[in-house]
């Protein structure tokens, strides 16, 4: 059984001084590192954020750039390619108008050979009918 004497006092102001002491010389010091250590802790994650967000927007830069050098880059080819086609046209053109221009010689000078031959036909062509008809009726027609 419990007796109420003096000791039961002692021992309760005995234990609220030890809880002031623990507060003073313990709880306040570990709660305050603690307190510390959440601050540091919440700060870095701050600057982690800011870094993170720094290098998602360098990021974008870099990607927005690169875009940009690939339009360049595209645009020159296609720029490039258009000018060796207009240069393949202009050559086609001109070896196409050299070979007409001589397609054009040949044929005319094929018209000119045809000519001649149609003329020497024409003039040998008498001469040609007499000697057959010579032979077909087996003497001379010259009289």
């Amino acid at each position: 059984m419990i007796t109420l004497d003096i000791t039961l006092f002692i021992h309760i102001v005995n234990m609220i001084v030890l809880m002031l002491v623990l507060n003073a010389i313990l709880y306040k010091p570990i709660l305050g590192i603690l307190d510390k250590r959440q601050e540091r802790i919440d700060s870095l994650n701050t600057d982690v954020e800011q870094f993170e967000q720094n290098a998602r927007q360098r990021q974008a830069e870099v990607d927005r750039k690169m875009r940009e050098a690939s339009a360049k880059a595209k645009k020159a080819l296609d720029g490039a390619r258009s000018e060796a086609q207009a240069a393949g046209a202009e050559k086609l053109a001109a070896i196409r108008q050299e070979a007409e221009g001589e397609k054009e010689k040949q044929l005319a000078e094929l018209r000119s050979q045809i000519e001649a031959a149609r003329k020497e036909l024409q003039d040998n062509a008498a001469g040609f009918a007499r000697d057959m008809a010579a032979k077909i009726l087996g003497r001379s027609l010259e009289a």
